[in-house]
């Protein structure tokens, strides 16, 4: 059963329904897929990464982990039994140019690339998932839309 189409709106104005939603999430993504996550300061991009990555970690009965949004360093790792997630933000990034040195999509099956702020990313790569967060118009509510989610 899909957790949303590519035209329904999910709420996830309390952190609950975020971490809801990161947990059903975490049973259809696959490894390989690539999830580009947009929209503005503090809406919940990291929050929603925090509770997929921290659900990855509580279903392989690991420590959980601090998760942060890497906006200085542009990447954070989380090796997870055998697979890989990597989290980038490209926030800071002001060209194309700038990514041919991150080697985003140059990895191999067992990983999960995980992009807030993919704006600047021209071509889009297979496997993509894209999550768009909003805000309300009081900026209380905040929802998010799924398109290319592998049913």
């Amino acid at each position: 059963m899909p957790i949303a189409t590519n035209s329904e709106i999910i709420d996830i104005t309390s952190e609950q329904k975020t971490e809801e939603l990161a947990i059903k999430f975490y049973k259809k993504i696959k490894t390989s897929d690539v999830v580009f996550l947009y929209g503005e300061i503090g809406v919940g991009k990291t929050t929603f990464i925090k509770y997929l990555i921290n659900t990855f970690q509580k279903k392989n009965k690991l420590e959980l982990t601090e998760v942060t949004s890497p906006t200085f360093n542009l990447l954070n790792e989380y090796q997870i039994k055998g697979i890989k997630i990597n989290h980038y933000d490209l926030f800071r990034l002001k060209s194309e140019k700038e990514l041919k040195n991150l080697g985003l999509f140059d990895h191999g099956l067992n990983i999960i690339t995980l992009i807030e702020w993919p704006q600047i990313i021209k071509k889009k790569p297979k496997n993509l998932i894209e999550l768009n967060f909003k805000y309300g118009q009081d900026h209380k509510k905040r929802s998010v839309q799924i398109k290319g989610l592998k049913l």
